[in-house]
C-alpha cells in the first residue's frame, strides 16, 4: 500500500512538488540548479506579455493593463536590477505614463521566478500623460488621437536583451 505525504511529513515533495522543501532549510537539487543560471540565461527565460482588452479607446477613458511574466525553464531563475524596480510599463516612452521622475532607491534587487512561474499584474492608465511644465508645475494633459505604444519591461539594464514586450492602441 502507498503512503501518503499527507501524515505532517515535512521535506522535499511533502506538498506534492518534489523540488519544494517545505521548511525552507535546505537547498533542494533543483534550487541549486537554479543558482547556475547565469543573467544572460535568465533574462532570456522570462517571457513578457501586455494586453488590453480592446484595440480601440476614447481619449481620457481608462485602460487596464494587463502583463504578466512568465519563466520558460523548469527550475528557478534570478533576474538583477540595478535598482528596487523589477519590472515596469510605459506609454510611448514615458515610463508610468508620466515624464515625471520616478524615485527607486539605487540599491540593486533582483527579481525571482519559481520554475514554471507566471507572475501577472493589472495596472490602469487613466489616459493621460503627466508632464513636468518649464515652471516645475505637474499638469496632466489629453494625448491627442492616434496610435500609442504600450510597453511591458523586466527592469534589468536598458540593453537589447532586457525582457520586454509592447502592443499598440488608439486613442480616437
Amino acid at each position: 500500500m502507498d503512503r501518503s505525504r499527507s501524515n505532517g511529513e515535512t521535506g522535499p515533495g511533502a506538498s506534492g512538488d518534489p523540488h519544494v522543501d517545505l521548511d525552507g532549510s535546505r537547498p533542494t537539487v533543483v534550487s541549486f540548479l537554479g543558482s547556475l543560471v547565469p543573467p544572460s540565461l535568465a533574462r532570456r527565460a522570462i517571457a513578457v506579455s501586455v494586453a488590453t482588452d480592446r484595440d480601440v479607446y476614447e481619449r481620457d477613458e481608462s485602460i487596464e493593463i494587463d502583463i504578466e511574466f512568465k519563466n520558460r525553464l523548469p527550475i528557478p531563475v534570478e533576474l538583477p536590477t540595478p535598482r528596487q524596480r523589477r519590472w515596469g510599463w510605459s506609454v510611448d516612452g514615458h515610463l508610468e505614463a508620466t515624464d515625471e521622475r520616478v524615485y527607486t532607491r539605487h540599491d540593486p534587487s533582483s527579481f525571482e521566478f519559481r520554475g514554471g512561474e507566471r507572475k501577472r499584474v493589472s495596472v490602469t492608465w487613466n489616459g493621460r500623460i503627466e508632464q513636468v511644465r518649464s515652471d516645475g508645475r505637474r499638469e496632466s494633459v489629453l494625448p491627442g488621437p492616434g496610435e500609442y505604444e504600450i510597453r511591458a519591461f523586466v527592469a534589468t539594464r536598458e540593453d537589447a536583451t532586457q525582457p520586454s514586450a509592447s502592443t499598440t492602441i488608439t486613442l480616437e
